[in-house]
């Protein structure tokens, strides 16, 4: 599944080079050893899921008895906190490294790992932008009740210095927040339901996956599309899930046999959303004030037309108000759009086409007809 492509630039200050990065692909093995074979200044972004370093000391069982399915791994374990702070710093080194100048470094952890990480973070020359608080909205309780319920974890979102100019997409995250200013606390559900990968047996196939919805937002806001974006601990790979569909470029670095299958089998699956769902709604300063509605009530556009969107997966029919409807759901041009690709927004205008003689024609090539109309 994986392709090799080109790096496009060394850093900002660097030059082209003629290295090839395994783009789209999973390395299987040890996250330093891997990220050691990378070239300089190659990465976009970095995200990290790194051990937590539980340390827990026996099995964990609910009220009724029943065994709860902690993190009890292999690759969580360490023999102390200098042998995780010598991994940390491993890792950390080639994670600089390898990113460009004006890329950035996400970092997620638990109270058990977060506070070493983002001190060695420090120590290796990094620059903290913000902590962000992942507010789970359905935490797993504390089921002894001797603390509280454990309801969050951190990420540390940094750039390699001070003064780079690295991306942040202050605009989607606002349109993604109701058109508010994002805030640094997240509330969003742990993985569960269908998106929670099993195995044969019931089990989780993985104890920490991620949901997709929280690398969606932090991919939305730190990269762009056609960014090379790097998971040293891949798990059964939702960066790369999420970034094929917001079509980024990633590389995975996962030793587990198990999860690297599952990962593979997940991102094939992906479906990348349309391009119209990345432009999002343009700024309304930007854009000709035409309602389609307009356009219904013109006449252009009669009620009980069948739009269609480029790849023909959803049909939807045209109301007297303006609005569309299909099976699943309906709204305007929009906001049908986004709802149907599960996107936070979709600039409908581009999304949605109408047949014509056999050819498939953006609506907004008759909005454009409309206002040179209106022009003359």
């Amino acid at each position: 599944m994986g392709a090799l492509g080109p790096i496009r630039k060394a850093g900002r200050a660097g030059a082209p080079t003629l290295a090839l990065l395994p783009l789209d692909t999973i390395l299987m093995g040890d996250c330093v050893a891997e990220m050691a074979k990378l070239p300089d200044r190659s990465i976009d972004m970095i995200f990290a899921d790194p051990p937590y370093n539980l340390q827990l000391g026996g099995d964990l069982h609910r009220p009724e008895g029943s065994k709860v399915d902690a993190v009890m791994d292999l690759w969580d374990r360490f023999d102390s906190f200098e042998a995780y702070d010598r991994f940390t710093r491993a890792w950390l080194e080639q994670a600089r490294r390898i990113l460009k100048d004006d890329g950035t470094l996400w970092v997620i952890g638990s109270y058990h790992n977060i506070f070493r990480v983002g001190s060695a973070l420090q120590d290796a020359g990094f620059w903290i932008l913000n902590d962000i608080v992942w507010r789970k909205a359905n935490p797993m309780p504390n089921f002894k009740g001797t603390r509280f319920t454990n309801a969050h974890e951190t990420l540390i979102w940094c750039s390699k210095g001070e003064k780079a100019r690295y991306t942040f997409n202050y605009r989607a995250m606002k349109g993604l927040n109701d058109d508010v200013q994002m805030r640094s606390d997240w509330s969003l559900p742990i993985c569960s339901g269908g998106e929670r990968l099993k195995d044969a047996d019931g089990h989780k196939t993985h104890p920490t996956q991620k949901p997709e919805s929280l690398l969606y937002r932090v991919l939305l806001a730190a990269s762009k599309p056609g960014d090379i974006v790097l998971d040293p601990f891949f798990g059964t790979g939702t960066t790369g899930a999420v970034a094929r569909r917001l079509r980024r470029r990633w590389i995975g670095i996962e030793r587990e046999t198990k999860y690297v299958e599952a990962a593979r089998e997940r991102i094939a699956s992906t479906l990348p959303l349309d391009e119209s769902a990345m432009e999002g709604v343009p700024e309304k300063a930007a854009q000709p004030r035409v309602a389609f509605g307009l356009l219904v009530e013109s006449g252009m556009i009669a009620p009980g037309t069948q739009l269609t969107d480029a790849r023909r997966r959803w049909t939807a029919e045209v109301k007297a108000d303006g609005s569309l409807t299909c099976e699943q759901a309906g709204g305007s041009i929009h906001k049908l759009g986004a709802t149907l690709q599960g996107a936070p927004s979709c600039n409908g205008w581009t999304f949605w086409h109408i047949e014509e003689a056999g050819t498939l024609t953006p609506i907004d090539a008759l909005r454009q007809k409309h206002l040179a109309d209106f022009a003359a």
